[in-house]
C-alpha cells in the first residue's frame, strides 16, 4: 500500500501552524493525485506521538518502502523541499516518534522548509527553545500559506514520481 503521511497536530487550533505543514500538504495534494493508489493519512494524535498511527498502517518492510512522511523543517527556508531517504530524525521529534515505531529509518520524507529567509537565502530561523516552539505552533501569515500552496504542486509531481518511477530520480529533479 502507497502510504503518504503529513505530520501534525489534530484540532482546529492548530490547523494553520507552521508545525501543521505536513497536515496542510496531504490536504493540498490528495486532491491533486485522484485516482492514484495511494492513501493519504493525517494522524489524529499529536505531533510526537505520529509513530503509532504510522506504525498501525507499515508492517512490513515493502510497507516501509511505499512510505512517504511529510513534515515541516526548520533549517530549510519557506518554499522549499528537500527529498530523503534513511536519514536520522533531525531533531524533529514527529519524526522521531515515527522511527522509533518502525524501527527503522528506511523510509522517505520530504521535508518542507518553513523558515524566513533573506533575499540571499540566509535562513532566519529563531534560537533557543521557547522561540522555537512559539515559531513553529504560530500561525502562517496569508502570503506564507500562498508558499505552500504553491509548493503543493511540486511536491504532489514529486510523489507522483516516486511512486511511478524511482526515488532517486525524484530527488535528482526535486533536491
Amino acid at each position: 500500500m502507497r502510504l503518504v503521511v503529513g505530520l501534525g497536530n489534530p484540532g482546529k487550533e492548530y490547523e494553520n501552524t507552521r508545525h501543521n505543514t505536513g497536515r496542510i500538504l496531504v490536504g493540498l495534494i490528495e486532491k491533486k493525485l485522484t485516482g492514484q493508489k495511494i492513501k493519504f493519512i493525517t494522524p489524529d494524535n499529536f505531533m510526537n506521538n505520529s509513530g503509532k498511527a504510522v506504525a498501525f498502517l507499515v508492517k512490513s518492510k515493502k510497507d516501509l518502502k511505499d512510505l512517504i512522511v511529510i513534515y515541516d523543517d526548520i533549517d530549510l527556508p519557506l518554499g522549499k523541499m528537500k527529498i530523503s531517504f534513511n536519514r536520522s530524525a533531525g531533531g524533529h521529534r514527529g519524526l522521531q516518534s515515527v522511527i522509533r515505531a518502525l524501527k527503522s529509518e528506511e523510509f522517505l520524507r520530504i521535508r518542507v522548509g518553513i523558515s524566513p529567509a533573506t533575499p540571499s537565502g540566509k535562513i532566519k530561523k529563531p534560537t533557543g527553545e521557547k522561540k522555537v516552539i512559539s515559531f513553529i505552533l504560530g500561525e502562517f501569515k496569508k502570503s506564507e500559506l500562498e508558499t505552500i500552496k504553491k509548493l503543493s504542486k511540486k511536491i504532489a509531481e514529486a510523489v507522483e514520481m516516486i511512486f511511478t518511477e524511482s526515488k532517486e530520480k525524484a530527488m535528482s529533479l526535486y533536491n
